[in-house]
Order: C-alpha cells, then structure tokens, then sequence
C-alpha cells in the first residue's frame, strides 16, 4: 500500500485491531466517509484529522505527512504534543489510568 493519510489509518488501525466502523464512531463520522478516507477517495477536513489522530493515538503530523516528530530527540516538541494528548483526553481517562500515568512520570525519576 502506498505511504498515503489512507494507508497509515489503515495501518493504525490493524496495529490497534479496530475497525473501520469503531474508528468511524470515536470520531463521530459515517463508515461511508471513513471508508473514502481510508481509499483516498475524500481528504478529511483538519478537525477530523485531529480527532482521528487522537483515536489513534498518533499525531496529525503522522497521518499527514508519516513524520513521528519533527527532529530527532527534539524533546520540546514531544513534552508539548504529550502535553496535549493528555490534556485533551484528561477527561476521558479514569482515576487508576490517571494515576498510572503519572506513576510512569515519577518512576522515571527514579532511573
């Protein structure tokens, strides 16, 4: 398959064994309109991209372009893109998920 925002949604999607339909859903879109994504039939419009990248847990940068981060070790751009996939699904999260992340943020201290 060719390196395209419809193949690495597909790939995403086998890596997360989820459905077109399930993906559809999280992002609140017909399966008809994911499908066309998936194809490359439609471009999806920004927020969309925003939201199927949150369900997928990757970033926009990665569905558009296959970029995991802009440089190398570019650790500022990986602490605010963190920063914002937790502050934006925060709400969605529970208590004890809460609570392991931030047990992973303090147990690397103690590296």
């Amino acid at each position: 398959m060719e390196n395209t925002l419809g193949s690495r949604i597909a790939e995403l999607l086998a890596q997360f064994n989820m459905t077109q339909r399930e993906l559809a859903d999280k992002v609140n879109v017909t399966e008809v309109s994911m499908s066309r994504y998936i194809k490359g039939d439609r471009v999806p419009k920004g927020p969309i991209i925003a939201n199927i990248a949150a369900a997928l847990h990757t970033t926009t940068d990665y569905l558009l372009n296959g970029e995991t981060s802009s440089k190398d070790g570019d650790f500022e751009s990986e602490y605010y893109m963190l920063h914002r996939l937790s502050a934006r699904n925060a709400a969605k999260m529970t208590s004890k998920q809460k609570r392991e992340l931030i047990n992973a943020l303090l147990e690397s201290e103690d590296e």
